[in-house]
């Protein structure tokens, strides 16, 4: 069972000991099959959902704008043809196929853990002390971009990992990162390889260690 140590620190931004974790054997994904997974994520996300009126489908008469000669104009049939204004538009986006790209089960596990140990690797995972009643009996955004403030060191993004059984201290935490700008919170069994790849930096709860071992063993 390998393992690896990560630092652990307070509520107050102060380094207190380091936490080791078990997360079974090395992952066996590589940088391409990381790509795929994070491409095929994305392109997962789109909707598909555009759609254009064409000409046939305008709301407009079939009614010639003008007789067909003697004004001097060039030759007109419809005023719902692509020149004329609220006229259908020339080969506009139409909602789309399935465009679904399937991700295989084991392979978006590999992915996940292959980016999480790197973050571990680069000592950017970093646990904090899950003792919540103190500081957050209410959400306190002030209290939360101070701690994150001095935890981030200059880096833009960071994410928030927690457990999936959330006290009243853990949902006051929660709402008080809102409105701090970069800074998300999310549950340990929920976080993907895209939050993990655009987040520079990762906090785990401590009471959310063993759902985050769970997600690195698959």
């Amino acid at each position: 069972m390998a393992k690896a140590k990560c630092k652990k620190f307070d509520l107050s931004g102060k380094e207190i000991e380091e936490v080791e974790i078990e997360y079974g054997e090395e992952s066996k994904a590589n940088t391409q099959l990381v790509k795929d997974y994070i491409v095929a994520m994305r392109k997962n996300a789109r909707q598909w959902s555009a759609n254009t009126r064409g000409r046939s489908e305008s709301q407009h008469s079939g009614q010639k704008p003008h007789k067909q000669k003697g004004t001097g104009n060039a030759r007109q049939g419809f005023l719902g043809a692509p020149q004329y204004k609220g006229g259908g538009r020339v080969f506009g986006p139409k909602p789309k196929f399935d465009q679904h790209v399937r991700i295989n089960r084991k392979e978006r596990r590999a992915a996940i853990k292959m980016l999480l140990l790197e973050k571990m690797k680069e000592g950017n995972l970093i646990f904090l002390n899950s003792d919540l009643d103190q500081y957050y009996s209410k959400p306190q955004t002030k209290v939360a971009s101070e701690l994150f403030t001095s935890l981030r060191q200059g880096v833009k993004r960071v994410v928030c990992l927690g457990n999936s059984g959330a006290t009243e201290s853990v949902v006051n935490f929660k709402l008080s990162l809102r409105n701090i700008p970069n800074t998300s919170f999310l549950v340990a069994n929920n976080v993907n390889g895209y939050d993990v790849l655009v987040n520079q930096k990762i906090f785990v709860l401590d009471s959310a260690k063993d759902e985050f071992e769970a997600l690195l063993r698959g």
